[in-house]
């Protein structure tokens, strides 16, 4: 009983529990709403559950020692920690689909090509820019594929306007075929390295 009542207890090991506490309720958060937004109507209400429990029990602690400013210390960091984690596993899960829009005046012909033999959705359509006809291009993408469609279109050409929007949902991925080619071809080389 001493030792709860201590004060490495009381300034240490009970902030320190709040702190990680509030790292996981609010990373747990910033999932939730992500999972939200998306449309993943099964996870956010897992993650939500988990999320205010966690919360109750940091603030239960705090109300139980409002004498103790390390503990608001701590609540604090750690609501600022999670917040960071959370858009780190955010961006780590790429979850979703980007709609890229890519407007450029050099002949589009070679990038759609690339881009529709790589397995992304690729509509175009000729349009009238400020300085004459340009070629309009839509790609569907998962968000985990986005860079290397960014990389593709700079290849093409470095000086091509494009943005990269959010989409909720997708009716139909037209990429998917060549989604699971990629990731068998990814396994076999892993498990080809690995075997060596």
């Amino acid at each position: 009983m001493e030792f709860i009542n201590s004060d490495l207890v009381t300034y240490l090991l009970l902030p320190l529990f709040i702190f990680f506490a509030r790292i996981m309720d609010v990373s747990l958060g910033t999932l939730r709403i992500i999972f939200t937004t998306k449309g993943i109507k099964k996870m956010a209400p897992i993650f939500g559950f988990f999320e205010i429990l966690i919360w109750l029990l940091a603030i239960s602690r705090i109300m139980q020692n409002l004498d103790n400013w390390v503990c608001y210390l701590a609540y604090a960091a750690g609501f600022a920690t999670g917040t960071y984690i959370g858009i780190l596993l955010e961006e780590k899960l790429a979850i979703g689909h980007e709609m890229i829009r890519v407007i450029t005046r050099k002949d589009a012909t070679q990038l759609i090509e690339t881009l529709r033999s790589k397995g992304y959705g690729v509509t175009a359509v000729r349009a009238q820019g400020i300085e004459g006809e340009v070629a309009v291009i839509y790609i569907i993408a998962r968000r985990s594929m986005i860079q290397e469609v960014l990389d593709e279109i700079n290849v093409f050409n470095p000086r091509a306007f494009y943005t990269v929007e959010s989409i909720k949902y997708v009716n139909k991925e037209i990429f998917h075929r060549f989604e699971e080619e990629r990731q068998r071809h990814w396994l076999a080389n892993t498990l080809r390295r690995n075997a060596k």
